[in-house]
């Protein structure tokens, strides 16, 4: 039997080693390694194949989302599950559209977990209802659908515009130039669709925040 070879990415050690018992209790999984970081993950990824990451949202200083974004453009093609205490629905909205496999709750079952890992590696969609409301798993086209693959300094600027910071704050907050967002910003403008950062704001704020009311 071919074992399903999966990298764990969460900046909590406790629970990296809790996953690891889990899947070693399996026969059909192999883990390749645990990572701390994404700057370790994809390192690993860049020397070792892996069908499945599972990853944490909440990264310390980085998102989930970011790291995705970096996996994207450094060639990586598996499956990617989200093992998270929970999301917003702008970064739920995110991680779609960068084209993860799925979203699990970490307050969830291990069984379920396995189920899941086998669902998105089969090539199934694993999104748990509780973390993605049902207006976003339902649209086909999501608000924020991208024509390409969003850079990590476009989740950031993306996600700072979410916030309601200036360009002038957000340039702070990402150490960079303000020419440098309002670059950034212009290639966000023509990925999603939209001609004006208002239009960005409003499509951050209308559609992801009106799910979570």
């Amino acid at each position: 039997m071919q074992r399903l070879r999966v990298l764990l990415l969460d900046d909590h050690v406790l629970f990296r080693e809790g996953l690891r018992r889990l899947l070693v209790t399996e026969p059909d999984f192999e883990t390749v390694a645990e990572c701390g970081t994404p700057a370790e993950a994809i390192e690993v990824l860049s020397r070792t194949a892996v069908d499945v990451v599972l990853l944490d949202f909440d990264l310390g200083e980085e998102t989930g989302t970011g790291f995705v974004a970096r996996a994207i453009q450094a060639g990586y093609n598996g499956k990617i599950l989200m093992v998270t205490a929970g999301m917003i629905p702008l970064d739920v909205t995110m991680a779609r559209n960068l084209g993860v496999s799925g979203i699990f709750l970490k307050h969830n079952s291990p069984a379920m977990l396995l189920e899941a890992i086998r669902h998105v590696a089969r090539g199934g969609e694993w999104m748990d209802s509780r973390a993605v409301p049902s207006d976003t798993v339902a649209n086909d086209e999501p608000s924020l659908q991208a024509k390409a693959p969003l850079t990590q300094r476009e989740l950031q600027v993306l996600r700072s515009v979410f916030e309601g910071l200036t360009n002038k704050e957000i340039a702070h907050k990402i150490a960079a130039s303000q020419s440098s967002v309002k670059a950034t910003l212009q290639r966000l403008f023509e990925k999603t669709g939209v001609r004006t950062r208002a239009q960005l704001v409003r499509i951050a704020i209308e559609r992801s925040l009106e799910t979570a009311r």
